[in-house]
């Protein structure tokens, strides 16, 4: 991808006369194509704040918080809690629980 050096467009690629160009989409300037090796370059960045936070039978929970709210499947009324955005941005986060009796887990959408 280029960009015109007269008043920065978008340059396309153009074929005319057997010759290929780079023509400006803007105002039109033309150059001529040069071969120019190009290379392309990928880096990956894991962001540690997206993890997926997965349970494992037995596991302990004393790091997250807990409050009062029933558990629908044995009627405890404390469970752990934690906040995941698990749908886009502009949408409310996802509130999951996890009751402190039986370890059922379910979720609340914001």
């Amino acid at each position: 991808m280029k960009f015109c050096s007269k008043c920065a467009g978008l340059m396309t690629n153009v074929e005319e006369k057997g010759k290929k160009y780079l023509k400006c989409s803007k105002c039109g300037h033309k150059e001529e194509m040069k071969k120019e090796k190009m290379v392309l370059k990928e880096e990956i960045i894991e962001d540690s704040s997206k993890k997926l936070i997965v349970f494992k039978k037995g596991e302990e929970l004393e790091q997250f918080p807990t409050t009062k709210i029933t558990c629908p499947k044995c009627m405890n009324d404390e469970a752990y809690w934690w906040i995941q955005q698990t749908r886009s941005s502009d949408e409310p986060p996802t509130i999951f629980y996890k009751c402190k009796k039986c370890s059922y887990t379910w979720r609340v959408y914001g």
